[in-house]
C-alpha cells in the first residue's frame, strides 16, 4: 500500500487520472462479470449431454413405429398374414419387454449410475435388432421384439431422469421437451425408412438394421458425458459431484449448485426406500398422480395412431404414405411449439390445454363418422381431427409426465417412483397394441375415431 502511495506522489497528475481511469474501467467490467455469473447457468454447457441422452428417446419412437408400415410384409414372410392377434402380438411383445426394462430401471440407474444404465440399454436394442432383421419365424421376431423392448423400458426412463438431473434450472422444461421431440423424430424416421416395403422385398428387415446404428452410437457418446451430480452426490461422491457441476453448469455455479443439492437432499440420508414403501405414507400421494399421468397418457389411445395408423388409413380409403408423414410432422410441429412454451405457460396450463384440445379433436372424428353416409369430405374430416388429436397431445400430454415427475419426486424415491410410473405406462401401452387390431377387425374402420372415447 506504500509503494502505490509512493508511485503515485511520483506520478504527474493527468497520468495519475488515467491510471485511476483505467482501474475503475477494470473494476466496472469485473463487477459485470460477476454480475453475469451470479445469473442463470451458460444452457451450452449442458446441450451436448442433454443431446445425447435423447438418443435412447429417438429409438423409443423408432421402435415405436417401425411396425407400422412393414407388418403386413412382416406377417406374409413370417407366415401368420391375415392373423391379427400374431400382428398384436408382434407390436405388443415389444411393449412386454420394456415392462420388464423399466421394472428394473429403478435398481439399475441408482445401483450402477445414468451413464452406464443407458450403455447398458443400448445393448439390448442392438441385439434385438440384429434378431428381428435376421428371423425366419414369428418365434424369432417375438424374441428380437422382446429384447428390443428391454433397453426401451430403460432407456427412456433414465433420459427422464438425467436430463432433469443435468439441466440448469432456467432451461429444464425447454430441454425436457427434447425428449419428446426425439420420439417424434423416431417415428418420422421409422415411416420415412418405411416407405419402400412395398416396392423392395424384404426390406423390412433393413428397417430393423437399421436400429442399431443409433444404438450403437449412444453407448459410444455416452462414455464422454457427464454422469448426474445428483447420482454421485446420493453414494457421498462430492468431490466428483462437483466437477461434473462444473462440467455442466460452469465454475460459478458450482457452490449454489451443491448447496441446492445439498437442501433437496436433507432428510434424505437413509437407507434406500422399498418399492413397497410406494404404496403407503407419504409418498403415496405424489407416487399416485404420477402413475395416474401416464395412465391417461396412454389410455388416450395415441400410440394405437403410431402402431396401426398405415392398416386404418388404408382400410378408410387414404393414401397410408402420405397421412403417415402428416401424422409424424404432427406429432413434431406440437413438440416445437411445447419446447418453446413449457418454461414460459408452466407445466399445469400445457397439460390442460392439451387434454382440452384432445376432446375436441375426438369430437370432430366423431362428427365425422356420423356422417360417413354422406359426400367422402367425411374421411378427410376424420383424418384432420386425428392430426390435430396428435397435435394436441404432443403439446403437453406427450412431453409434461416425463419431465414434470422427475421434478416432483424427492430425489429419495426419484428413481424407483419413474420406474413404477412407467411400468403403468408400459401395461396400458401393451394392451393397447395387442387389442386394437382384433377390435378393428370386428368392429370397422369406424372404431379408430371411437378408440379413444
Amino acid at each position: 500500500m506504500n509503494l502505490n502511495s509512493t508511485v503515485y506522489k511520483r506520478m504527474p497528475s493527468r497520468d495519475l487520472a488515467d491510471d485511476l481511469d483505467r482501474e475503475d474501467d477494470a473494476s466496472d467490467a469485473l463487477l459485470s462479470a460477476m454480475d453475469q455469473n451470479s445469473g442463470n447457468p451458460s444452457w451450452k454447457l449442458s446441450l451436448p449431454h442433454v443431446c445425447v441422452a435423447t438418443i435412447s428417446s429417438f429409438l423409443f419412437g423408432y421402435h415405436l413405429g417401425v411396425v407400422n408400415e412393414p407388418l403386413e410384409s412382416i406377417s406374409m414372410d413370417l407366415g401368420f398374414a391375415g392373423n391379427t392377434l400374431a400382428e398384436g402380438f408382434v407390436v405388443s411383445m415389444c411393449l412386454g419387454g420394456a415392462l420388464i426394462g423399466c421394472l428394473f430401471s429403478g435398481w439399475i440407474s441408482d445401483g450402477i449410475g445414468r451413464r452406464r444404465a443407458f450403455q447398458l440399454s443400448a445393448l439390448p436394442m442392438i441385439l434385438g435388432a440384429f434378431l428381428s432383421a435376421s428371423s425366419r419365424s414369428m418365434e424369432g421376431m417375438l424374441f428380437g421384439r422382446f429384447l428390443v423392448g428391454t433397453g426401451m423400458g430403460l432407456g427412456p426412463t433414465v433420459a427422464s431422469l438425467y436430463v432433469t438431473e443435468v439441466s440448469p434450472p432456467s432451461v429444464r422444461g425447454t430441454y425436457g421437451s427434447f425428449i419428446q421431440i426425439a420420439t417424434c423424430l423416431g417415428l418420422i424416421a421409422a415411416l420415412f425408412i418405411g416407405i419402400p416395403v412395398k416396392e423392395v422385398v424384404g426390406w423390412w428387415r433393413v428397417c430393423f438394421w437399421v436400429s442399431a446404428v443409433p444404438a450403437a452410437f449412444l453407448a459410444l457418446c455416452m462414455e464422454f458425458c457427464a454422469e448426474s451430480p445428483h447420482w454421485l452426490y446420493k453414494r457421498g461422491r462430492v468431490g466428483e459431484a462437483e466437477i461434473e457441476f462444473e462440467r455442466l453448469l460452469g465454475l460459478f455455479h458450482v457452490k449454489s449448485a451443491m448447496a441446492e443439492l445439498s437442501r433437496s437432499d436433507r432428510g434424505d440420508e437413509s437407507e434406500s426406500i422399498r418399492y413397497s414403501e410406494l404404496f403407503y405414507g407419504r409418498h403415496f400421494r405424489v407416487v399416485f398422480i404420477g402413475t395416474m399421468l401416464f395412465a391417461l397418457q396412454q389410455l388416450s389411445g395415441i400410440n394405437a395412431v403410431f402402431y396401426f395408423s398405415s392398416v386404418v388409413f388404408r382400410s378408410a380409403g387414404v393414401p397410408s404414405e402420405i397421412a403417415n408423414v402428416c401424422v409424424g410432422f404432427a406429432n413434431l410441429s406440437g413438440s416445437i411449439i411445447a419446447m418453446l412454451l413449457m418454461d414460459k405457460l408452466g407445466r399445469k396450463i400445457l397439460l390442460l390445454g392439451s387434454f382440452l384440445g384432445m376432446a375436441a379433436s375426438m369430437g370432430l372424428q366423431v362428427v365425422a363418422t356420423t356422417l360417413h353416409h354422406q359426400d367422402s369430405w367425411h374421411v378427410y374430416l376424420s383424418v384432420g381431427g386425428m392430426l390435430l388429436f396428435v397435435l394436441a397431445f404432443a403439446l403437453g400430454a406427450g412431453p409434461v409426465p416425463g419431465l414434470l415427475l422427475p421434478e416432483i419426486f424427492p430425489n429419495k424415491i426419484r428413481a424407483k417412483a419413474m420406474a413404477l410410473c412407467m411400468s403403468v405406462h408400459w401395461v396400458v401401452n401393451f394392451f393397447v397394441g395387442l387389442l386394437f387390431l382384433r377390435l378393428l377387425e370386428q368392429l370397422g374402420a369406424k372404431m379408430f375415431c371411437m378408440s379413444n372415447l
